[in-house]
Protein backbone atom coordinates (compact mmCIF):
# COMPACT_ATOMS: atom_id res chain seq x y z
CA UNK A 1 0.00 0.00 0.00
CA UNK A 2 2.81 2.52 0.56
CA UNK A 3 3.93 1.52 -2.12
CA UNK A 4 1.28 2.71 -4.57
CA UNK A 5 0.53 5.86 -2.33
CA UNK A 6 4.51 6.61 -2.81
CA UNK A 7 4.29 6.20 -6.75
CA UNK A 8 1.28 8.41 -6.82
CA UNK A 9 3.49 11.22 -5.69
CA UNK A 10 2.35 14.26 -3.20
CA UNK A 11 -1.02 14.47 -4.34
CA UNK A 12 -1.97 11.05 -3.54
CA UNK A 13 -1.51 12.56 0.45
CA UNK A 14 -4.67 15.31 0.06
CA UNK A 15 -6.72 12.71 -1.53
CA UNK A 16 -5.97 10.03 1.67
CA UNK A 17 -6.46 13.13 4.23
CA UNK A 18 -9.94 13.42 2.36
CA UNK A 19 -10.71 9.93 2.45
CA UNK A 20 -10.17 10.06 6.12
CA UNK A 21 -12.14 12.67 6.95
CA UNK A 22 -15.06 11.78 4.70
CA UNK A 23 -15.30 8.38 7.09
CA UNK A 24 -15.00 10.04 10.07
CA UNK A 25 -17.77 12.32 9.18
CA UNK A 26 -20.41 9.57 7.67
CA UNK A 27 -19.51 7.51 10.69
CA UNK A 28 -20.04 10.33 12.94
CA UNK A 29 -23.53 11.37 10.95
CA UNK A 30 -24.78 8.00 11.34
CA UNK A 31 -24.17 8.20 14.75
CA UNK A 32 -26.24 11.36 15.27
CA UNK A 33 -28.81 10.06 12.72
CA UNK A 34 -30.38 7.49 14.79
CA UNK A 35 -34.10 7.74 14.71
CA UNK A 36 -34.44 6.87 18.69
CA UNK A 37 -32.15 10.01 18.97
CA UNK A 38 -33.38 12.53 17.06
CA UNK A 39 -37.13 11.06 17.30
CA UNK A 40 -37.85 9.72 20.30
CA UNK A 41 -41.15 7.87 20.04
CA UNK A 42 -41.81 8.26 23.85
CA UNK A 43 -41.44 11.66 23.95
CA UNK A 44 -45.30 12.79 22.97
CA UNK A 45 -46.85 10.81 24.89
CA UNK A 46 -44.73 11.26 28.12
CA UNK A 47 -45.36 15.25 27.49
CA UNK A 48 -49.25 14.55 27.50
CA UNK A 49 -48.92 12.48 30.57
CA UNK A 50 -47.52 15.92 32.19
CA UNK A 51 -49.80 18.20 30.99
CA UNK A 52 -52.96 16.61 32.41
CA UNK A 53 -51.28 16.37 35.21
CA UNK A 54 -50.61 19.99 34.99
CA UNK A 55 -46.41 19.55 35.67
CA UNK A 56 -44.93 21.10 32.78
CA UNK A 57 -43.29 23.53 34.68
CA UNK A 58 -40.09 25.37 33.11
CA UNK A 59 -37.89 22.67 34.57
CA UNK A 60 -39.64 20.00 32.66
CA UNK A 61 -39.55 21.63 29.31
CA UNK A 62 -35.68 22.50 29.83
CA UNK A 63 -35.22 18.31 30.57
CA UNK A 64 -37.58 17.99 27.32
CA UNK A 65 -35.89 20.49 25.53
CA UNK A 66 -31.96 19.07 26.00
CA UNK A 67 -33.28 15.48 25.23
CA UNK A 68 -33.10 15.47 21.45
CA UNK A 69 -33.64 17.53 18.61
CA UNK A 70 -37.15 16.38 18.31
CA UNK A 71 -37.39 17.66 22.51
CA UNK A 72 -36.31 21.19 21.11
CA UNK A 73 -39.02 21.58 18.91
CA UNK A 74 -41.79 20.73 21.28
CA UNK A 75 -40.42 22.74 24.37
CA UNK A 76 -40.36 25.75 21.99
CA UNK A 77 -44.17 24.96 21.54
CA UNK A 78 -44.72 24.33 24.98
CA UNK A 79 -43.07 27.57 26.14
CA UNK A 80 -45.41 29.29 23.64
CA UNK A 81 -48.72 26.84 25.00
CA UNK A 82 -50.45 30.00 26.39
CA UNK A 83 -50.51 31.77 22.58
CA UNK A 84 -52.54 30.99 19.71
CA UNK A 85 -52.18 27.89 17.41
CA UNK A 86 -50.88 30.08 14.87
CA UNK A 87 -48.10 31.61 17.15
CA UNK A 88 -47.51 27.95 18.84
CA UNK A 89 -47.04 26.96 15.36
CA UNK A 90 -44.88 29.66 13.77
CA UNK A 91 -42.53 29.46 16.82
CA UNK A 92 -42.35 25.75 16.12
CA UNK A 93 -41.14 26.28 12.70
CA UNK A 94 -38.65 28.75 13.26
CA UNK A 95 -37.15 26.56 15.94
CA UNK A 96 -37.16 23.47 13.67
CA UNK A 97 -35.48 25.58 10.82
CA UNK A 98 -32.25 25.72 12.96
CA UNK A 99 -32.66 21.74 14.38
CA UNK A 100 -32.41 21.00 10.74
CA UNK A 101 -29.54 22.95 10.17
CA UNK A 102 -27.77 21.41 13.37
CA UNK A 103 -28.40 17.91 11.59
CA UNK A 104 -27.20 19.12 8.35
CA UNK A 105 -23.80 19.89 10.31
CA UNK A 106 -20.82 18.92 8.21
CA UNK A 107 -22.64 17.42 5.19
CA UNK A 108 -21.09 20.65 3.45
CA UNK A 109 -18.32 19.37 4.28
CA UNK A 110 -18.63 15.86 2.71
CA UNK A 111 -19.76 17.50 0.26
CA UNK A 112 -16.65 19.48 -0.84
CA UNK A 113 -14.69 16.43 -0.75
CA UNK A 114 -16.95 14.58 -3.08
CA UNK A 115 -16.41 17.42 -5.29
CA UNK A 116 -12.50 17.85 -5.31
CA UNK A 117 -11.04 14.20 -4.91
CA UNK A 118 -11.81 13.76 -8.03
CA UNK A 119 -10.00 17.37 -9.11
CA UNK A 120 -7.19 16.39 -7.15
CA UNK A 121 -6.65 12.86 -9.06
CA UNK A 122 -7.11 15.05 -12.58
CA UNK A 123 -4.50 17.08 -10.78
CA UNK A 124 -1.93 14.46 -9.81
CA UNK A 125 -2.99 12.84 -13.45
CA UNK A 126 -1.69 16.57 -15.13
CA UNK A 127 1.42 16.52 -13.24
CA UNK A 128 2.50 12.93 -13.92
CA UNK A 129 1.95 13.71 -17.70
CA UNK A 130 3.96 16.78 -17.34
CA UNK A 131 6.74 14.47 -15.55
CA UNK A 132 6.42 12.19 -18.87
CA UNK A 133 6.84 15.14 -21.25
CA UNK A 134 9.83 16.78 -19.50
CA UNK A 135 11.52 12.89 -19.42
CA UNK A 136 11.00 12.88 -23.77
CA UNK A 137 12.31 16.69 -24.01
CA UNK A 138 15.26 15.79 -21.44
CA UNK A 139 16.01 12.16 -22.68
CA UNK A 140 14.02 11.30 -25.90
CA UNK A 141 11.83 8.12 -25.48
CA UNK A 142 14.97 5.97 -24.95
CA UNK A 143 14.10 5.24 -21.55
CA UNK A 144 10.82 3.20 -21.01
CA UNK A 145 11.38 3.05 -16.99
CA UNK A 146 10.92 7.52 -16.59
CA UNK A 147 8.25 7.54 -18.82
CA UNK A 148 5.88 4.54 -16.88
CA UNK A 149 6.92 6.27 -13.78
CA UNK A 150 5.28 9.45 -15.08
CA UNK A 151 2.03 7.38 -16.40
CA UNK A 152 2.21 5.13 -13.23
CA UNK A 153 1.44 8.16 -10.98
CA UNK A 154 -0.94 9.70 -13.25
CA UNK A 155 -3.14 6.88 -13.46
CA UNK A 156 -2.86 5.78 -9.59
CA UNK A 157 -3.92 9.51 -8.56
CA UNK A 158 -6.96 9.43 -10.88
CA UNK A 159 -7.94 5.92 -9.30
CA UNK A 160 -7.18 7.32 -6.07
CA UNK A 161 -9.76 9.92 -6.13
CA UNK A 162 -12.08 8.57 -7.80
CA UNK A 163 -12.47 5.72 -5.39
CA UNK A 164 -12.83 8.53 -2.66
CA UNK A 165 -15.34 10.53 -4.50
CA UNK A 166 -17.49 7.15 -5.42
CA UNK A 167 -18.88 6.25 -1.80
CA UNK A 168 -18.25 9.99 -0.34
CA UNK A 169 -21.46 11.04 -2.82
CA UNK A 170 -23.26 7.68 -1.97
CA UNK A 171 -22.76 9.07 1.75
CA UNK A 172 -23.65 12.33 0.84
CA UNK A 173 -26.46 10.86 -1.03
CA UNK A 174 -27.93 8.76 1.50
CA UNK A 175 -27.52 11.50 4.52
CA UNK A 176 -29.11 14.29 3.05
CA UNK A 177 -31.97 11.90 2.70
CA UNK A 178 -31.79 10.92 5.84
CA UNK A 179 -32.09 14.45 7.43
CA UNK A 180 -35.47 14.54 4.92
CA UNK A 181 -36.42 11.94 6.38
CA UNK A 182 -35.98 12.88 10.17
CA UNK A 183 -36.96 16.96 9.08
CA UNK A 184 -40.33 15.18 8.84
CA UNK A 185 -41.27 12.88 11.24
CA UNK A 186 -40.45 16.01 13.78
CA UNK A 187 -43.23 17.89 11.77
CA UNK A 188 -45.08 15.33 12.15
CA UNK A 189 -44.77 15.22 15.77
CA UNK A 190 -44.30 18.51 16.56
CA UNK A 191 -48.21 19.50 14.80
CA UNK A 192 -49.32 16.32 16.41
CA UNK A 193 -48.70 17.96 19.62
CA UNK A 194 -50.24 21.22 18.75
CA UNK A 195 -53.25 19.92 17.50
CA UNK A 196 -53.86 18.37 20.80
CA UNK A 197 -52.73 20.51 23.52
CA UNK A 198 -55.15 23.04 21.65
CA UNK A 199 -58.08 20.26 21.93
CA UNK A 200 -58.15 19.84 17.78
CA UNK A 201 -57.16 16.18 17.73
CA UNK A 202 -57.68 13.89 20.33
CA UNK A 203 -54.75 11.42 21.83
CA UNK A 204 -53.46 8.40 19.89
Amino acid sequence: MFELIKAGGVIMWPIIICSVLAMAITLERLWAYRRKRVVPEHLLPQIWKLYKKGKLDRERILAIRESSPLGRMLATGLVNLDNSREVMKEAIEEEGRQVVHGLERYLNALGTIASISPLLGLLGTVIGMIKVFTAITAAGVGNPAVLAGGISEALLTTAAGLTVAIPTLIAHRYLTGRVEELAIAMEEQAIKMVEVLHGEREES
